[in-house]
């Protein structure tokens, strides 16, 4: 059994912290969205509030040789250091002497933040040295990056290696890992999933697992079109998988053996493009005319699938049910969060992840009217589907 967090004292230690601070940055490099940073904060006062520095690592973005102005961990330093109300340090490398300086003059109750770890090919690789370059930097592990734990990265799983019996899970993991685990593993019940996006074949597993724990699962987004058409429905241009046909069929198939609720759209909104500015037009799900494409759920379907949230217990929704992105088609998702903010208020447990289902949650003004909002997509979706996260692993080996 893992020691709580809590429990753990870093009086005079040096935590080294591997945190999740992918957030995104306008042309200005100012952060458009701060959750990510503010749900790493607890975990980080904590240390500081004990005596301890916390060394502070993430990735952010997708550097592909080297550094990369836009993907500098500089730009969230400040807004860093004035949420912790904490003096910093910003170390231009993560590994290096300048690394080992900043450690060596942190002022007492500061911290100190590492440049992103992906400007070194070789932390996506995994690779043992540089993963025991970083331990030098720190006497206990701690990983608090959920978003991230599903990657087999040198700073999220074997790093953990270097540090038995003295690494631990962060404040912000632990509370994913307990929404998530009480949905998969104890839900009351009726327990049902929304589950959205662009391709069925992203989510094969997810909806497999999901049929054997769920009482009903409610399919939106472009995914949804392939169900349609593996039954026979005309689905006009819309984003489609014909080669999952079959793989469809057989979830349709499990779900009827199971007497598990399989729901998709009864009507949407369709246009021949994806812009606001096109016009738009709603028919019935199986009959979009060619030229056309389901852009986004209906006023039905939105109906219907309200109407089966209310008698939930547990909701978990993952994906948009329309391209979001687009204002046009943003009805379907926005009326849906709020359904699930209903439920949620007459009592049901509710975990919503995924970039854009969170994003819903943000802009109406709902993150605080669902039980919980899971800061990793694809950690989610991995960890639903039954896989183990290399991030997860690594703590529970060696703490």
């Amino acid at each position: 059994m893992l020691k709580p967090f809590q429990d753990y004292q870093f009086k005079d230690q040096r935590v080294l912290v591997r945190v999740d601070f992918n957030v995104p940055l306008d042309e200005n490099f100012e952060i458009t969205d701060t959750t990510r940073i503010d749900e790493s904060l607890p975990t980080l006062r904590k240390i500081i509030h004990d005596g301890g520095i916390p060394v502070i690592m993430s990735h952010l973005g997708r550097p592909k040789s080297g550094y990369e102005e836009k993907y500098s961990l500089k730009h969230v330093f400040d807004y860093l250091s004035s949420s912790l109300g904490s003096p910093g340090i910003f170390s231009t490398d993560c590994v290096d002497e300048k690394a080992h300086s900043a450690v060596k003059e942190c002022p007492p109750n500061g911290f100190v933040l590492l440049e992103n770890l992906r400007f070194h090919s070789e932390e996506e690789k995994g690779d043992l040295g540089f993963a025991a370059a970083l331990a030098e930097l720190g006497d206990f592990y701690v990983n608090d990056a959920f978003g991230t734990a599903h990657r087999a990265h040198a700073s999220t799983a074997i790093v953990a290696r270097f540090f038995p019996k003295r690494c631990a899970f962060g404040f912000l993991i632990e509370k994913e890992l307990e929404a998530l685990e009480k949905v998969l593993f104890r839900p009351e019940r009726p327990f049902y999933a929304v589950i959205g996006g662009a391709k069925v074949s992203d989510k094969i597993g997810v909806l497999e697992k999901l049929l054997e724990t769920a009482d009903g699962i409610l399919v939106g987004g472009a995914m949804a079109f392939t169900f349609l058409g593996a039954q026979g429905a005309r689905v006009g241009h819309s984003l489609c998988e014909p080669d999952k046909y079959s793989v469809c069929l057989g979830l349709i198939e499990k779900a009827k053996n199971l007497g598990k609720k399989l729901l998709f759209p009864l009507d949407v909104r369709i246009a021949q493009e994806i812009k606001d500015s096109a016009p738009v037009k709603t028919c019935l799900s199986n009959e979009i005319p060619e030229g056309w494409k389901g852009l986004d759920i209906g006023p039905e379907t939105v109906e219907l699938f309200i109407r089966e949230l209310k008698n939930a217990r547990t909701i978990l929704w993952n994906g948009p049910m329309g391209v979001f992105e687009v204002p046009a088609f943003r009805f379907g998702t926005e009326e849906v969060a709020k359904g699930i903010a209903m439920a949620s208020r007459f009592g049901a447990f509710s975990v919503v992840g995924g970039g854009d289902s969170v994003a819903a949650v943000h802009l109406l003004g709902l993150k605080n009217q669902v039980s919980y909002v899971c800061t990793g997509g694809g950690a989610m979706l991995e960890f639903v589907e039954g896989k183990e996260l290399p991030g997860i692993a690594a703590i529970r080996e060696y703490a």
